[in-house]
């Protein structure tokens, strides 16, 4: 048997969650064209024959503006001192900025293992994929380059066949048959929060949480109810929407997924609150599920 602790980290909005969907072939962690998506490290578990990798998905990096912004900085921090390697994902076709400087000056510090994952590159010519290994390559010393596109599996096995190389001897950490260690209430919140991101305007998502107030199993039907909050009336209102019509789109899709993961019906009942200024409030942040060791 063998394992190990690996981190996915880069700027927001590479693609670290698709890759790690990809990787484990379930999707665990919710995706979204918007940045700043992740907020929190999600566990993701692959068992293969003897072998079992536990990746650890971060926020991407960002430069902090509010106690949520250091709530994730300080998670990439706290998990690149925890692992065993990591994947490095950038995009392919953009130069390296402060950004991955930034992140290879923290993974340089601990002589992490590390491979570059380049992904996006459905998105470029064979051209530009080569400038971007070129920029790469000097700035650190990577166990491999690995150009991939995550949202069409492609390169992907080869990523884990790497990745391979990170495993050691030792007993799992987790059962055979998991795939994530997170709570079924938080798969449910990051799943209607993912809806907002795909429904709403650029800035509001960001100034939203979701919190479960009630997960309940009755029989086949599995009752949820769930909060929403955000930080303004006004975005109260567009959340709601005209008699109630974009509230009624969120749930409509967020309905979909979670009967699609969890495997029973859902009746799933949103309500939407208003909390002004929480991702600089560390009392608001513990009460929404945030880590308060890390707050």
């Amino acid at each position: 048997m063998r394992t190990g602790f690996i981190a996915i980290l880069g700027r927001p909005n590479v693609g670290k969650s698709t890759l790690l969907n990809a990787m484990l072939g379930e999707k665990i962690a919710i995706v979204s064209k918007k940045p700043q998506t992740t907020r929190t490290r999600i566990t993701g578990i692959l068992t293969r024959n003897e072998d079992q990798f536990v990746f650890l998905d971060t926020p991407g990096m960002i430069k902090s503006r509010n106690k949520l912004g250091d709530y994730m900085v300080k998670t990439i921090s706290n998990t690149i001192g925890e692992v065993d390697a990591c994947l490095f994902v950038v995009e392919a076709g953009v130069a390296p900025g402060p950004t991955e400087k930034n992140i290879i000056e923290r993974i340089s510090k601990r002589n992490l293992p590390a491979i570059l994952v380049i992904n996006k590159t459905d998105k470029v010519n064979g051209e530009a994929v080569g400038d971007t290994i070129i920029q790469y390559k000097d700035l650190y010393d990577f166990v491999s380059i690995v150009p991939i596109s995550a949202q069409n599996n492609k390169g992907v096995d080869t990523v884990l066949s790497e990745a391979e190389n990170f495993l050691s001897e030792g007993d799992w950490f987790f059962g055979e048959d998991e795939i994530t260690d997170q709570p079924e209430r938080q798969i449910a919140s990051e799943i209607i929060r993912e809806k907002l991101l795909r429904t709403l305007d650029d800035e509001i998502p960001h100034g939203t949480a979701v919190v479960i107030e009630e997960f309940k199993e009755e029989g086949k039907l599995l009752r949820i109810r769930a909060e929403i909050f955000c930080e303004r009336e006004a975005h109260k209102r567009i959340i709601i929407g005209k008699q109630g019509a974009q509230l009624k789109k969120i749930g409509s899709y967020a309905r979909e997924d979670l009967e699609s993961f969890f495997g029973t019906k859902v009746f799933l009942d949103l309500w939407v609150k208003v909390k002004t200024n929480w991702r600089d409030d560390v009392v608001n942040l513990g009460n929404f599920g945030f880590n308060k060791n890390d707050l």
